[in-house]
């Protein structure tokens, strides 16, 4: 049994997956995206989400122990300096995984696995944002209850004005 056993081994041994994992992360954050199994990317998310929200502080504490996950300099330095500014605003959701069929020669499950920021095509028409909102309902019923009180009280003003000026005899 396998209770409480969460890491997908992908069948290799730690050092491996470890190497692995380092080497996709590095591959992910210079060309922004890349296509593996369904079961590395889902991996490879869980490994890389926390490397990019480490990234939005840039101190040297904070590239030493991305570095120490990544072993490659370049991918570091294009991590701190293109990535990190583009999700400094996004609370997390980095990456997006689009499933593609499967594979021709073993059948595996293979995706797109993509940094959301830089795609063009989803990020083209959303260039401006919008109000934070929430989305609670009660919020605009009591909206519309205050717009029909103050017609109500609009309604009975007119009708005590129009006693005061015309007064029943």
């Amino acid at each position: 049994m396998r209770h409480g056993k969460k890491v997908n081994h992908l069948g290799r041994t730690s050092p491996h997956r470890k190497a692995m994992l380092s080497n996709m992360a590095a591959s992910l954050i210079r060309h922004k995206r890349i296509n593996t199994t369904l079961a590395k990317a889902k991996e490879l998310r869980k490994y890389v989400e926390p490397l990019i929200t480490k990234s939005k502080d840039d101190s040297t504490h904070s590239r030493r122990t991305v570095f120490a996950y990544l072993r490659d300099k370049e991918a570091v330095s294009e991590l701190f300096r293109d990535v990190a500014p583009k999700v400094a605003s996004r609370p997390g959701g980095y990456t997006r995984i689009i499933k593609l069929g499967n594979r021709l020669g073993d059948n595996a499950d293979m995706c797109l696995i993509e940094l959301v920021d830089f795609n063009e095509i989803y990020t083209s028409g959303k260039a401006e944002k919008k109000a934070k909102t929430t989305r609670r309902s009660r919020s605009t019923t009591k909206k519309k209850t205050t717009a029909t009180e103050e017609a109500n009280k609009q309604v009975s003003d007119s009708d005590s004005k129009s006693e005061t000026e015309h007064p029943k005899d």
